[in-house]
């Protein structure tokens, strides 16, 4: 393996971190000795910067970072923005009027000037209430209200997330599935499992065109994922060869090439730190 040509990418919640949602200072120490040795890693998540950079913190990342499952890529040491997909207008219209034939809130994100926004309408929910309690408390996240998410289109909107159950969100997902020029994602919450993420973003953004992205970037000639949920599959369509952690769901194992140790035994640092053992 030629460590300079090789690119590896990790999911971070339930892949990198631990159940305690953080990054072990084991598996830092062990990812940062690889950097050192001129590997290039980097993660993929769900998460926006606000929360993807501090948990990210003790590890020297090299590499942009893909955030929003693939909406937009990050490079955390010159803090800008590489890329960033948009949803289109006419997209955006119709999946608002969805939501609100449903009455369903939730989050919309646009950057401007290099700086991500977030939108609620309201945060009737205790799911949506937790959500902005504890990323205002950990990151010092800033939401915005808004009486319209419309008026968010003339800012450019990337992302959309919810947060709800199952029961909630299945006839949501049925009737967003009619939206021309999306992508979504739709799987259960790994720290609580009454509850489901439903994420839309561009038809053009995912964690697969991501890695394109940065393969050709990067000109790195092998990448390898790990990771440990649906929002993963894209990342591990993109990979030469992928890997999930024990804890994974059982579909994403199914489709990995190994399944390694758990995200609580800094598995995907373990993993790395044996294959730059064996080049």
């Amino acid at each position: 393996m030629e460590t300079a040509k090789t690119l590896f990418i990790s999911d971070l919640d339930g892949t990198l971190m631990n159940s305690e949602a953080r990054v072990s200072d084991k598996s830092a120490e062990l990812l940062n000795k690889i950097i050192d040795k001129g590997c290039l890693f980097t993660a993929a998540t769900a998460r926006t910067a606000a929360t993807a950079v501090p948990i990210l913190s003790g590890i020297n990342i090299n590499v942009p970072v893909i955030l929003m499952n693939g909406v937009c890529i990050y490079d955390i040491e010159k803090s800008r923005y590489v890329n960033i997909e948009q949803i289109d207008e006419t997209s955006c219209r119709q999946l608002f009027g969805v939501l609100k034939d449903f009455h369903l809130s939730g989050f919309v994100f646009s950057i401007t000037g290099n700086v991500l926004m977030t939108f609620y309408e309201n945060v009737d929910s205790p799911n949506a209430k937790k959500f902005v309690e504890e990323r205002t408390r950990k990151f010092g996240k800033v939401f915005t209200h808004t009486d319209n998410f419309c008026s968010c289109i003339e800012q450019g909107v990337i992302y959309y997330s919810v947060t709800d159950t199952k029961e909630i969100l299945d006839p949501v997902y049925d009737a967003i599935k009619g939206v021309d020029g999306i992508h979504i994602d739709y799987y259960r919450d790994i720290y609580d499992e009454n509850y489901w993420y439903l994420e839309i973003s561009s038809q053009h953004a995912s964690k697969y065109n991501a890695v394109m992205y940065l393969r050709k970037m990067l000109q790195v000639s092998c990448v390898y994922g790990f990771g440990d949920n649906f929002n993963d599959i894209p990342l591990f369509r993109a990979c030469d060869a992928c890997f999930a952690v024990k804890n994974a769901k059982p579909e994403i194992c199914k489709l990995a090439c190994e399944v390694i140790d758990s995200n609580n035994e800094d598995a995907v640092a373990r993993k790395i730190t044996d294959m730059v053992k064996d080049e």
